[in-house]
C-alpha cells in the first residue's frame, strides 16, 4: 500500500470516527468561534497555509456533479465553482473514501487551516456549528451550516507524517455550480 492510500485511508477512518464522536456530543459541541486570541498571529497566518476565498459559494444553480452516499450523509462529488480555496493545497485521489475534495498540504498545517477555512466560510455566509480539535492524533474538524438552510460542510485536516491531508465534505442539500 503506498504512503498516500495509508494517508486515505487514515483521514477516511478519521473522518468517520469524528462524525460518529460529534454526533454522540450532541448539543455539547462547541457553537462559538475562536476568540480573536485564538487565531494564528499575523506572522504566523503568512508563514502557513491559509484558506483563501476565491469567491463566494453560488446560492443557486443546477449542476452535472454527481452525488454519493456516506456515513457523514449525501454528499457532492466535487466543491462548487467559488468554494474557498486552500493556498499551498494539491489535489489528491480520494481512492480510500469519497469526499467531495481530498487535499494534501506540505508540513503540518492543520490548525491554521481548520481556522482559516472557518473564517473563508463565515465570510461565503457560513455559520460555524463547531471547531473540534486538536484531537488525539492532532486533526481538526470544522462543521459549517447554510446557507440555504440544511446545507452542511465538513472539513477535516488531519497532520500525517510532513503532510497535512484536508478532506472536505460537501452536504447534497448545499448549491453546486
Amino acid at each position: 500500500m503506498t504512503p498516500m492510500k495509508r494517508v486515505h485511508r487514515l483521514v477516511t477512518g478519521l473522518c468517520l470516527f469524528a462524525g460518529v464522536l460529534l454526533a454522540a456530543c450532541g448539543s455539547s459541541v462547541s457553537t462559538a468561534s475562536p476568540s480573536p486570541s485564538t487565531r494564528p498571529p499575523a506572522s504566523a497566518a503568512s508563514a502557513a497555509p491559509s484558506a483563501v476565498a476565491s469567491g463566494s459559494v453560488p446560492s443557486s444553480s443546477v449542476s452535472a456533479a454527481g452525488q454519493t452516499d456516506t456515513a457523514w450523509g449525501r454528499i457532492w462529488d466535487t466543491l462548487p465553482t467559488g468554494f474557498p480555496a486552500i493556498a499551498g493545497s494539491t489535489p489528491e485521489d480520494a481512492a480510500n473514501g469519497p469526499a467531495s475534495a481530498s487535499l494534501v498540504v506540505q508540513g503540518n498545517a492543520a490548525k491554521s487551516i481548520a481556522i482559516n477555512m472557518q473564517a473563508a466560510l463565515e465570510a461565503a455566509g457560513f455559520r460555524t456549528q463547531g471547531l473540534s480539535g486538536p484531537l488525539e492524533e492532532g486533526s481538526y474538524v470544522l462543521d459549517s451550516v447554510g446557507p440555504p438552510t440544511g446545507c452542511l460542510v465538513q472539513v477535516t485536516a488531519a497532520p500525517i507524517g510532513g503532510v497535512t491531508a484536508v478532506m472536505i465534505m460537501y452536504g447534497a442539500l448545499c448549491p453546486h455550480g
